[in-house]
């Protein structure tokens, strides 16, 4: 699958900072060195089920995972970004029996719609756009390898993983059993399923239903369930560790627990991922902002009314990752002003020099992708003024190549 261009991300001239990128790990809540020791980092992101449009809680999402590639490259790492697609799922599935229209149809418009909003947003594209689709083969071994390993059964024609086969099953999520109980069945889970060896045990393949898609493998006539697609897409691309796994927080569990069991299952090798990163939910009218509400703002809807992309990526920027917040539509008209103050500060024939506001900016993007004290020291600096003629000019390639303003 083809992803979008990616911006040119321009370099900062002069010594670069020795700080190490530190994130937070939302297994442990503790702040981890990124990369220690190595130059280059893997990460993988799951991506969209395309069956509807990209709203603002998708966009926080993917931004925070541009701020941590744009931290990592000023601090001269190489990222090795890749991120799915889930292309055949039940909710795409639903929506095409809603509308009328194929699955296929809705899956392609949707995700050329995402691709156009991250091209706007410019959010560095992942090295590898992989579909569900075509990365069935994949998932198939991957299946096939966890039943060698006594990892699997079979129930009615599906099969399913047993979670007592993965020795750290829980790490990631750190819940009570009763908690996993509750959310595997709020998020698409089949806890009250008969048959299973624990309530708890996702599906791996989902024989052929009448109406559904399928496809013929080794398995039979079916088709991949959720949780594994992305453990085979990430080991078939990135091996057996990863450094980072992320996504929204609401897929720590089930669907990263059972990714990263699912791994260490084929792989015997523990942990999955090194470190698990993940964005806060977007609430908008006191509920989280979710396709399943309908209580969305859509970020093509804020683009064709004439927002510029850039006011709001720095909407999204202004509130921090790890705290759930809720959107106001307001919010759209202070990025606005933000936006216009620091294109003015950069359009002066003399600024404030530029050393502090780059220190400012990678010291907080590197401890922990802290974008609300970044911005503030955009803000700072646009408010200074100064006589140096290179600083406009350096001002602006800095916020450019680490907050991906423009």
């Amino acid at each position: 699958m083809r992803s979008w261009t990616s911006p040119v991300v321009p370099r900062i001239e002069g010594a670069a900072s020795e700080q190490p990128v530190r994130v937070r790990d939302s297994s442990t809540g503790e702040l981890v060195h990124l990369g220690a020791g190595r130059d280059e980092i893997s990460m993988y992101v799951c991506g969209i089920t395309p069956y509807d449009a990209t709203h603002l809680g998708h966009a926080a999402t993917y931004l925070l995972f541009d701020q941590l590639q744009r931290a990592c490259i000023d601090a001269g790492k190489t990222v090795h970004y890749v991120q799915n697609v889930t292309d055949v799922d039940d909710p795409l599935l639903e929506r095409a029996v809603q509308t009328g229209q194929s699955w296929t149809e809705i899956a392609e418009r949707e995700t050329q719609l995402f691709r156009e909003d991250m091209a706007a947003l410019r959010v560095i594209a992942p090295a590898a756009y992989i579909g569900a689709v075509e990365a069935i083969p994949d998932i198939v071994q991957a299946i096939e390898a966890l039943r060698e390993r006594g990892a699997a059964y079979d129930l009615d024609g599906d099969i399913y993983f047993s979670v007592t086969a993965a020795r750290d099953f829980g790490e990631v999520s750190r819940l009570p059993v009763e908690e996993m109980v509750r959310l595997s069945a709020e998020r698409g889970g089949d806890p009250d399923r008969p048959g299973k060896k624990d309530p708890l045990d996702p599906l791996l393949w989902r024989s052929k239903r009448e109406g559904e898609p399928a496809w013929d493998s080794s398995l039979g006539h079916g088709r991949p369930g959720w949780h594994i697609e992305c453990s085979a897409i990430a080991m078939k691309q990135l091996g057996a560790t990863i450094d980072v796994q992320g996504g929204g927080d609401d897929l720590v569990f089930p669907h990263h627990e059972m990714s990263a069991a699912h791994a260490e299952a084929v792989t015997g090798r523990h942990p999955f991922a090194r470190v698990y990163l993940h964005q806060a939910m977007v609430g908008y009218d006191g509920e989280k902002m979710s396709k399943s509400r309908g209580n969305l703002v859509l970020v093509s809807k804020l683009r064709g009314s004439g927002v510029d992309p850039m006011a709001i990526r720095l909407a999204l920027l202004g509130h921090s990752h790890a705290v759930a917040w809720e959107w106001h539509d307001e919010e759209i008209d202070a990025a606005v002003d933000r936006l216009g103050r620091w294109q003015a500060a950069t359009a002066r024939p003399a600024a404030a020099p530029v050393e502090t506001l780059v220190a400012d900016l990678r010291l907080a993007l590197r401890d922990g992708l802290d974008t609300v004290t970044a911005l503030d020291a955009v803000d700072r600096w646009a408010a200074t003024e100064g006589t140096d003629p290179a600083a406009p000019a350096a001002a602006a390639i800095a916020v450019d190549a680490l907050l991906g303003i423009r």
